[in-house]
């Protein structure tokens, strides 16, 4: 009998029974359950368990952290429920049926940029390093850059460029892959539908507003402006929608015998068409609404006040999963204005959540067993992986979510406040200073400062003077 039978057994019974499962599956530290009855799971006993460091639910997941040894237990747990595992896409499919319609559309943004974020990460870490060696007057008494005076730097800075590109200049082919992924259609047709909007034959979409003349495809009645699309979100995402459509829908009224031919042929090439006409137009004048929205907002005699509002709120919104669209949105202010203002925030509202958890480690320092939960929760939360952090420990104890919360709105004020920019969606946590515009480096690291001492001493302060007597739990 292996030590995780008699609590796989007791998980069992406290989530309603197999009879309950709909599907069932885990990542690294958690059991992911879609229960056909969520209200049948029974919280209070099931965070009793000693192996159970917390439960959460999203995106129509009832999720129990196990910690890492959630393979093993989870082997144990499909034999004592007699059910078979499913995978991750079969359980957000199963999952979908818990959710509204709201929570769905996050659901598909999420699936959407999940796949891109290692690539955006990577390509802010690049933009951020060239900019210090590029642009920041380090050398000669503050007189030259590293690359003025290095030609092996200056070599460095131009072979990054080539990642650099890749990632942002060409971001619709990795949008319009992964929407075909993500809706069941040929993924290479996605890729090959992302290149058409940012060919090079087409005029770079950097370059359109200073353009005297906008080549053109002439089919002598009509005329379709050749533009580029580069960095651009919405079209992507656009154009991706469409391909998936007519491909998906062909394919079930298309014989097989000459489906190979015909459904991929009715499928890309009216997109194509339909992408340079219509949704890039569209898109790209959706986009930009949207980007000067929100960087008016921030901008703003009153931007102190949205800052407040998103850095104190963005912590609830990871737990209802509408935090997904925060993504697009980044992307969209930095093919617009070159960085974005608002990732900021969300990396400062990751180490605040990370602090509060801290402040625990002092409040419970005699709790050996809480350590062995939130002290790896603490360092995962500074490196940007927060549910430990905030379902393990904060949420279970509520005073130290607020404590977080407010942290995060006083260092979201300062950083907007200060007009701190980041080149590009970040490592959420600590090394997100990393992503920053090598001139708001310093700012940044005041509001960071700001985000870990903050939530620090108002937790041990709530925890002193009763607040943790109020109904703060989850």
């Amino acid at each position: 009998m292996s030590k995780y039978t008699e609590p796989a057994k007791e998980l069992l019974e406290h989530i309603g029974g197999n009879d309950n499962i709909a599907a069932v599956t885990h990542c690294s530290t958690r059991m992911r359950f879609v229960l056909k009855d969520p209200n049948k799971a029974d919280i209070k006993k099931i965070e009793a368990m000693k192996l159970v460091k917390g439960t959460f639910t999203q995106a129509g997941q009832f999720q129990v952290i196990i910690g890492n040894e959630v393979a093993s237990f989870y082997n144990d747990f499909t034999k004592a429920a007699g059910v078979d595992g499913t995978t991750k896409e079969e359980a957000k499919v199963a999952a979908k049926q818990n959710m509204n319609w709201l929570q769905r559309v996050m659901a598909h943004l999420a699936d959407i940029f999940t796949p891109l974020i290692p690539a955006l990460v990577v390509g802010g870490l690049i933009l951020g390093f060239r900019n210090v060696i590029g642009d920041i007057k380090l050398l000669d008494g503050g007189t030259k850059t590293i690359v003025e005076v290095s030609q092996f730097w200056a070599g460095v800075h131009s072979f990054l460029w080539l990642i650099g590109e890749a990632v942002f200049h060409f971001l619709p082919v990795g949008i319009t892959w992964s929407v075909a992924k993500k809706m069941g259609a040929s993924q290479i047709l996605g890729i090959v539908l992302g290149i058409t909007l940012v060919s090079p034959q087409l005029l770079n979409a950097y370059a359109v507003a200073g353009a005297k003349d906008i080549p053109v495809w002439d089919f002598g009645f009509a005329k379709i402006e050749m533009i580029g699309y580069q960095a651009q979100v919405i079209p992507a995402i656009l154009a991706g929608l469409v391909l998936a459509f007519l491909e998906t829908r062909l394919r079930k009224v298309v014989p097989n015998s000459i489906s190979m031919i015909v459904v991929p042929f009715l499928s890309l090439v009216p997109t194509v068409l339909i992408a340079h006409t219509i949704l890039g137009p569209i898109g790209w004048t959706i986009g930009s609404w949207i980007s000067d929205v929100v960087y008016s907002s921030l901008t703003s005699a009153f931007g102190w006040l949205f800052a407040a509002i998103f850095g104190f709120a963005y912590a609830p919104l990871v737990i209802t999963g509408l935090h997904h669209m925060t993504n697009a949105i980044d992307l969209q202010l930095m093919s617009e204005l070159g960085g974005t203002n608002l990732w900021p925030m969300i990396a400062l509202s990751n180490i605040a959540q990370g602090s509060a958890v801290l402040a625990m480690i002092y409040v419970n320092r005699k709790n050996e067993e809480e350590k062995q939960v939130s002290i790896p929760a603490a360092i995962s939360c500074y490196l940007g992986v927060t549910e430990p952090a905030m379902f393990g420990i904060n949420l279970k104890y509520g005073f130290p979510f607020l404590a977080a919360m407010i942290g995060s709105m006083i260092a979201a004020v300062v950083s907007v406040g200060s007009d701190v920019m980041a080149n590009s969606i970040g490592v959420g946590g600590l090394p997100g200073i990393l992503s920053i515009q090598p001139k708001h480096m310093l700012m940044f690291a005041i509001c960071m400062v700001i985000a870990i001492v903050v939530p620090f001493f108002l937790t041990i302060i709530f925890a002193k003077t009763g607040l943790k007597k109020l109904p703060f739990k989850k």
